[in-house]
């Protein structure tokens, strides 16, 4: 299986053109290729495929292969791959995706794309879409006892669903012992992504992340865009001021609008090109 390893400011994949190859059970894969001891190592498979109802579409599985609906650092990376690979010369394209057609606007320098924006389309707010157990119209800054502590939550789903959580140092957090109770808790039906953020300024935020199937990331796009989204609704922010979100990984520039869409703009990295047997995954 011929491959390509890419990162959006860490947030790494491995990314497979099924335009050319064809990949047989990829929750497996997915498993194999992205154990960082034994196979290639990342967050988890891309799958770059043709679309009826866009010019390209993705299926994106998690390192413990279960199947994610979006990932925003992940498009950005398909836009630089499509552009870079010659399968597309337009500078605008649309991407299938599991929660819908996303909008992306490419920023070539010297023929390679370095920077992507894309229209994530409008946060969804309403508890059972996200899905949250609340008979609530919305979840903001919610009291939910997590392993006997109270945090105040904020529930938002980019296409996938997030748990904001605000705190004075983000940088103290020992997210391997508290971030499966987040991910596993009884609220969270289909699980949660939790972002963990600290508040610098009205245009400044701080973020580790906890996602549902990798474990602590570097970065996750759709988790910038739910905590400017619930930092907005919390009032640190403002609609239609952009925010740069400050990951382990890198920066990203994130706008929530008016009219409740969400602006993701941010680099994509090509690591490096490869081959790997899987022949054996059953």
């Amino acid at each position: 299986m011929k491959f390509t390893k890419m990162h959006g400011i860490s947030n790494d994949y491995i990314y497979v053109n099924c335009f050319e190859e064809k990949v047989e059970n990829p929750e497996k894969v997915s498993i194999y290729v992205s154990d960082r001891r034994t196979g290639i190592g990342s967050d988890g498979l891309v799958l770059i495929m043709p679309s009826e109802k866009a010019d390209f579409k993705m299926r994106i599985f998690n390192a413990d292969g279960s199947e994610a609906m979006m990932c925003g650092n992940a498009t950005r990376c398909i836009g630089k791959y499509v552009y870079d690979k010659g399968m597309t010369d337009k500078t605008e394209i649309t991407l299938e995706t599991n929660s819908g057609i996303k909008y992306l606007t490419l920023y070539p320098e010297n023929g390679k794309v370095e920077f992507v924006t894309v229209d994530m389309g409008k946060a969804i707010l309403i508890p059972k879409d996200i899905p949250v157990i609340s008979q609530k119209e919305r979840f903001i800054s919610e009291p939910v006892m997590v392993d006997g502590s109270e945090y105040k939550i904020t529930c938002v789903s980019m296409g996938n669903p997030h748990a904001v959580v605000y705190t004075d140092n983000v940088d103290i957090l020992d997210l391997e012992k508290i971030g499966p109770s987040f991910e596993n808790h009884q609220l969270f039906p289909d699980r949660i992504n939790t972002e963990f953020i600290e508040v610098i300024d009205s245009h400044n935020l701080k973020m580790r992340v906890w996602e549902r199937g990798s474990g602590e990331t570097f970065a996750c796009g759709t988790g910038a865009c739910a905590s400017v989204v619930a930092s907005v609704l919390n009032g640190f922010c403002k609609h239609d001021e952009e925010v740069t979100v400050h990951l382990r990984g890198g920066d990203l520039k994130i706008t929530y609008k008016s009219d409740e869409t969400v602006i993701m703009k941010g680099p994509a990295a090509l690591i490096f090109d490869g081959d790997i047997d899987v022949s054996h995954i059953k």
